[in-house]
């Protein structure tokens, strides 16, 4: 997809793609809206897409096959009132993820006081007070990256303040057609060229900068985007976060194959939020995710153990050289648990492939 770069008064999104999955629209912002396909080129991960019972590599959260989530988003569609969906969303609550839950959880108080109520109406009511949360909620983010200017040469640190001034001015404006976005002003940082010894504190600028809410990681800001639309919608979009979908462990864009040996399952949310984002700063904004890639590693294994991905038995050493590498060394999985060896994995491997022609 082809976006304009940014500039410092007019903003829009640069060259960024999602990390593996296509939308049946253009705005990777709004990644939940529409059902998730997967890109032909991805399709040499249709093999992990049949496997169920993996949890997030990033987010250590449960995940919803997608064939399984058409069928869920069905029962949704019937729910006419907030008492209904409540009740049919109260049977995948272990699988929402943090800000999702929250709202559910808000939902089903409302929902015992008023039954008949839709949830976008229960969102317009949350709404005043949600937006003015998320504007200091943000504000405070950029209060932070313009502290961390003021390491910067004074020429430099003029250039950032005209940037997040003017991300204040699209916060405070708050209309439809010029909405603030975390990535866009991600963006603006990579337009202005650090002098001499200056790229390190712009490492520490756009690390803050992840900091800015998005629907995905700040309740207010989900209220926000959510309370005009759709009653169906807004039930459903609880669940798409939890999706299972092929991400690549070294972004497409930026040079990552299309192969299985880059690809794992992710949920949706943890796969938008990281879009291309190098895998050693999205460990910085998620600590956990090390210890995450692990428990995702040992379910595979388990499920490997048990007569999975026959034909690939080589799949977790090449992923686990793959996080390692990507992340900088900061993932180090163990593989301990594997009833093969490299070689041996390689050797079955073969006798399947020779086997099956």
């Amino acid at each position: 997809m082809q976006i304009n770069a940014i500039s410092a008064g007019n903003f829009s999104y640069n060259n960024c793609k999602p990390a593996t999955v296509v939308l049946k629209h253009s705005n990777t912002a709004d990644i939940f809206e529409k059902n998730i396909v997967f890109k032909s080129a991805t399709s040499a991960g249709n093999v992990l897409k049949k496997l169920h019972g993996l949890t997030c590599p990033y987010y250590g959260c449960k995940m919803i096959p997608g064939g399984e989530l058409s069928r869920i988003e069905k029962k949704l569609d019937k729910c006419k009132n907030l008492n209904d969906t409540i009740t049919e969303l109260s049977k995948y609550t272990a699988f929402m993820q943090k800000t999702e839950k929250a709202i559910y959880e808000r939902l089903k108080i409302k929902a015992g006081q008023s039954p008949n109520s839709t949830i976008d109406s229960c969102l317009r009511e949350w709404y005043d007070d949600a937006i003015i949360k998320l504007k200091l909620e943000e504000f405070n983010v950029l209060d932070n990256v313009d502290k961390i200017s003021q390491k910067l040469s004074p020429q430099t640190a003029l250039i950032l303040r005209s940037k997040t001034t003017r991300c204040r001015q699209i916060i405070l404006a708050n209309n439809q057609e010029d909405t603030f976005k975390r990535k866009t002003f991600l963006n603006s940082l990579n337009e202005i060229t650090p002098l001499p010894g200056e790229a390190a504190v712009f490492e520490q600028m756009k690390d803050m900068a992840l900091y800015l809410p998005t629907s995905g990681s700040s309740e207010n800001a989900f209220i926000v985007k959510y309370a005009n639309r759709s009653h169906a919608e807004t039930a459903k979009r609880l669940l798409r976060a939890s999706v299972a979908t092929i991400e690549h462990i070294k972004p497409e864009s930026l040079g990552g194959s299309n192969s299985l040996d880059n690809f794992v399952l992710a949920s949706a949310s943890a796969n938008s939020y990281r879009s291309n984002m190098p895998l050693n700063k999205y460990i910085n904004r998620f600590p956990d995710i090390p210890a995450n890639c692990q428990k995702y590693i040992n379910k595979l294994l388990k499920l490997m153990n048990a007569g999975a991905l026959k034909g690939f038995e080589t799949y977790p050493y090449k992923i686990k050289k793959c996080l390692f590498n990507e992340s900088k060394g900061l993932i180090k999985i163990k593989i301990t648990n594997y009833k093969y060896t490299e070689a041996a994995a390689r050797t079955a491997e073969i006798r399947f492939r020779l086997k099956k022609h």
